[in-house]
């Protein structure tokens, strides 16, 4: 008699997969299952348990059992409150009292479970409730008693296991529906990048990182747009390159097989582009890294979160909002890490995902609208960038301008000296900068006319009186040259080069 019963037990279970749940747990001896919907996350877990209790006190035992199990997975899977059916299937009741320990629900602070024992005599008004607390229609029968019942049991159990695993293997292509191509691009070409960079003057040197595409607002604002790009792909030193390659090495394959290759390379493109659009906005400071890009693969991740609510906590979830929100906060902690960068790859992400789209969905009023929103905060951010006054970065220029000098790239040095605006407070030192170059190219009459429009914006330069008498004196012209190195002198009396020049002067006067 019993195996008629396993029947609606297995009835039961399948029904729950049909309308959208799946297994979490089942027992070895497949007598117990745990089913979860996959629709609603706060959709109450489902205990449904085959079993022929005598006792009450056993009824009792297994309820409480049930709690502390039921509340042991809910921390694992990081949820505040669970609600759980808790259905018995039995031929009959316990012979005792039993009414008493499922007439209420057990509850807990975390954890509220309502109990329904169905057995033979009160099966369907139980359907009835159970139909009314999950709005649907579950109907199941009891079959006739017959030699092939065991036989017919068994291929149902497989029917209904089978149709659980399809279930589970067409959840699990989700994740696949790609293979990680560009991720491995992206890697070997960061990897590449490093190397150039240290053999042509170091990942940590200002200079060859603006040299080789760093976003550098100064010459992004002199029209150099790419630089909003290339940054993707430099890094500062090698602990930075190591931290970003291992984060894309393990986050780059599962966005790029979620989205597949070619959504996978428009997100991780726009994402970069977005992390060097806020820096460029709201950091002045040079920068460079795929931080940006990566934080995208997790903006991407956030927008299937938002289109597949559920299965994103089943899985990857927590995870993924655990790790955004250290990020996050590292940055915000530790300096010199551009958080700007950070949080606009990471809206821009999920505003490329929100474009694209996951794979094998049809094309929504959402995707254009998305699509319209991205474009106009794009072209919005731009205008804003270009056309603000640029933030005071003469100091910075200056200082890789004396590089280039120091290395004779004197062609470099010149085009960074060209950012300095005239009206510019430091704009005095950059006319210096052009006098000593003409000096390093023997052009001295081109030198001193720098050298005197320095003296013009800043008359108490008194570096540029003495590089006016050095010049004079070149040129033999020893009254000019006394003048000069003598008003260096009012300006900084105490300077022991400046004395010893005017000695030598006046001893040829």
């Amino acid at each position: 008699m019993s195996i008629r019963f396993d029947f609606v037990y297995w009835q039961m279970t399948f029904q729950f997969l049909q309308a959208n749940y799946e297994i979490v747990y089942l027992s070895p001896d497949e007598r117990e299952f745990w089913l979860q919907s996959t629709r609603e996350r706060k959709a109450p877990i489902v205990r449904l348990v085959r079993t022929d209790i005598d006792w009450s006190v056993s009824l009792k035992n297994d309820m409480q059992r049930a709690m502390t199990a039921v509340d042991e997975w809910r921390r694992r899977q990081f949820r505040r409150h669970l609600q759980v059916v808790n259905i018995y299937v039995m031929m009959y009741p316990p012979v005792d009292d039993w009414e008493l320990y499922v007439h209420r629900p057990l509850t807990t602070e975390r954890v509220h479970m309502k109990t329904f024992v169905m057995h033979i005599n009160n099966m369907y008004a139980v359907l009835r409730e159970l139909n009314m607390l999950f709005h649907q229609s579950l109907k199941v029968y009891v079959p006739d008693d017959s030699p092939m019942l065991q036989h017919e049991l068994q291929a149902f159990k497989q029917h209904v296991l089978s149709f659980a695993e399809r279930l589970y293997e067409n959840e699990r292509r989700i994740f696949e529906r790609g293979k990680a191509r560009f991720t491995y691009v992206f890697i070997a070409l960061q990897i590449v990048m490093f190397f150039v960079l240290e053999w042509n003057g170091g990942s940590t040197n200002t200079l060859t990182l603006i040299e080789y595409g760093a976003k550098f607002n100064p010459l992004i604002l002199q029209g150099e747009w790419w630089r909003f790009f290339t940054p993707i792909v430099l890094h500062i030193g090698f602990v930075h390159l190591l931290m970003n390659t291992f984060a894309l090495y393990y986050l780059g394959p599962l966005v790029e097989k979620l989205y597949g290759s070619f959504r996978f390379l428009a997100i991780y493109l726009f994402a970069g582009f977005s992390g060097s659009l806020a820096s460029f906005l709201f950091s002045p400071s040079v920068s460079a890294g795929a931080s940006g890009a990566i934080f995208g693969c997790f903006g991407a991740l956030l927008y299937f979160g938002k289109s597949h609510p559920h299965l994103f906590f089943r899985t990857i979830g927590m995870n993924v909002l655990t790790v955004i929100g250290i990020n996050l906060a590292f940055g915000l902690v530790v300096p010199n890490i551009d958080n700007a960068g950070h949080i606009g790859g990471l809206i821009g992400g999920f505003l490329a995902a929100s474009i694209v789209h996951l794979p094998k969905e049809r094309a929504r009023l959402g995707q254009w609208l998305a699509a319209l929103f991205t474009a106009v905060v794009t072209a919005i951010c731009l205008y804003i960038g270009f056309q603000r006054p640029p933030a005071d970065q003469a100091q910075l220029i200056l200082a890789l301008s004396k590089q280039y000098i120091d290395e004779r790239e004197y062609g470099q040095a010149e085009q960074m000296l060209t950012i300095i605006n005239e009206r510019d407070e430091q704009a005095y030192k950059a006319d210096f900068l052009r006098a000593y170059i003409r000096i390093q190219q023997k052009d001295y009459d081109a030198a001193k006319r720098y050298l005197y429009a320095a003296i013009e914006k800043n008359d108490r330069f008194h570096e540029a009186f003495y590089y006016l008498a050095l010049l004079y004196a070149e040129e033999k012209n020893y009254e000019k040259a006394k003048q000069a190195v003598e008003r260096a002198l009012h300006i900084h009396p105490d300077d022991e080069q400046y004395k010893q020049l005017l000695f030598e002067i006046e001893q040829l006067l």
